[in-house]
């Protein structure tokens, strides 16, 4: 009998073991069913929403990792005048070949409807060995890192495009695409909040760590993005769109065959539809996110070198950075929460309104120029950015065809990245003057507001002509 029970009996010493190993495991182990709880809510989980809401979490875990390495080598290992020629190095080597490279992603990826969890798996793996190239390249900083920074730009902004186009896919019953997207932003923007200074920390350690963080985050994010549903990668009923229709294709004729009658899909008069063909509203909100998307690229550029040089009032350059990326990612953390809570009511009137708030407030920006002004800028630019992103999404879900809004939300978000790659190559140019600086940031939503905010006023008083969404 004593020696049955004492089988049994694992003793209070392993007992105490076990219980210390339950208590620590626990705050971790809570944290992951919360998490999953919370982005497998509504029928996320079902759609297969919340495995993509987990994997754009990762995404921005490992480009905030890659983001803090090189702007620790790039930025400020060294005095301001040779961190600005670095980071204009980085502008040429790697932005300037970007805007040749990015009109290209979105037709290329057209070509893979059938492999887009194999596209994201591609871009995150491929990310992790460019982190582990640019481990051994950071501390120097020398001109074979700027490649490799490249090649993790395109492969991010490739994992974009797809994203954006996966997304109308898993919608749960009732969710609205501003929504999902709203669901799937925030996850990244909590995920870089976590990240960031975890990276920060392992910097301290040695300036190769948080790239090799990067790398193994990249690859789990590899192993996750084939948990994705099958249905990411059917591509039944779509067709590619054009941004803009060819000069003087209003009224294209059908493609006609030696016989004399339409071949392929121009045939019985179908024409190959673009963003143009479904209303004035799309072309006029990507217009208007044009200009907040070179704002943002102007900003991050401008205000980082200025700040560094000339710190806000009776703060450090490090307090003043910080005051700035604060309030932008509270900014835009706010805005997509506000998106959410919208649901895409009026998009049109959105769009417009944000762009007469961010220009309102550039225009104070420029004529008091403050410590409170660049936060204020800072933190509406981050909230009016954000906004007017989910109101194009709403747009383009609720105006586009289904057949053919996936190759749209790709072109869109090309054409969106390429603005933010001439508004931070103005911010680099541009001499460091907080006044002109200001000034040069409201020319840019002038000039956004001009081209766009008259047609979707008229669109909102008008009506969509193609109401396909409740």
């Amino acid at each position: 009998m004593t020696s049955a029970r004492s089988h049994k009996d694992p003793g209070p010493l392993r007992r105490t073991g076990r219980a210390v190993g339950h208590a620590l495991r626990t705050p971790f182990t809570g944290t992951a069913k919360g998490i999953r709880k919370a982005t497998h809510a509504h029928g996320a989980g079902e759609s297969g929403l919340g495995k993509l809401i987990e994997l754009h979490a990762v995404n921005g875990a490992g480009d905030v990792m890659i983001t803090v390495a090189l702007a620790s080598t790039v930025f400020f290992a060294v005095p301001t005048d040779e961190a600005r020629g670095r980071v204009a190095l980085y502008l040429a080597v790697t932005m300037a070949p970007f805007t040749l490279l990015a009109p290209v992603i979105g037709p290329l990826l057209d070509h893979l409807p059938h492999g887009r969890r194999a596209a994201m798996a591609a871009a995150m793996l491929a990310r992790a060995v460019l982190a582990l190239t640019m481990s051994g390249a950071v501390a120097t900083g020398g001109l074979e890192l700027y490649p490799a920074a490249l090649g993790v730009l395109v492969c991010s902004k490739a994992y974009g495009v797809v994203r954006s186009a996966v997304v109308p896919r898993l919608l749960p019953p009732r969710f609205s695409l501003v929504k999902a997207n709203s669901r799937v932003t925030l996850a990244g923007l909590l995920a870089t909040g976590v990240a960031a200074p975890i990276g920060a920390g392992l910097q301290i350690i040695g300036s190769p760590w948080p790239l090799y963080g990067a790398c193994v985050i990249f690859v789990g994010g590899t192993v996750l993005a084939f948990t994705l549903p099958h249905k990411v990668d059917s591509s039944k009923g779509e067709r590619k769109a054009q941004l803009v229709p060819p000069l003087g294709a209003a009224s294209p004729r059908p493609a006609v065959g030696r016989n004399g009658k339409a071949k392929g899909r121009e045939k019985n008069g179908e024409k190959r539809p673009g963003l143009r063909s479904v209303g004035p509203s799309v072309l006029n909100g990507l217009q208007a996110n044009t200009a907040h998307r070179a704002l943002s690229g102007f900003l991050i550029f401008f205000l980082a070198f200025l700040l560094r040089e000339q710190p806000l009032a009776g703060q450090s350059a490090a307090v003043s950075l910080g005051i700035a990326g604060v309030a932008a990612g509270a900014g835009n953390a706010l805005g997509t929460a506000v998106g959410s809570w919208l649901r895409a009511r009026g998009p049109e009137m959105i769009v417009a309104s944000v762009l007469a708030l961010a220009l309102g407030v550039a225009v104070l920006a420029a004529l008091f120029f403050s410590t409170v002004m660049v936060a204020a800028l800072s933190a509406t630019a981050g909230f009016t950015q954000a906004l007017s992103k989910l109101s194009l999404d709403a747009m383009i879900q609720r105006d586009v065809p289904e057949e053919v809004r996936t190759s749209a939300f790709a072109r869109s978000e090309t054409v969106l990245q390429m603005a933010w790659v001439v508004g931070g190559g103005i911010g680099i140019a541009l001499p460091l003057n907080g006044v002109l600086g200001m000034s040069v940031a409201a020319a840019v939503l002038a000039l956004g507001a001009a081209t766009s905010v008259r047609g979707l006023l008229a669109a909102a008083r008008h009506g969509s002509p193609h109401p396909r969404v409740a």
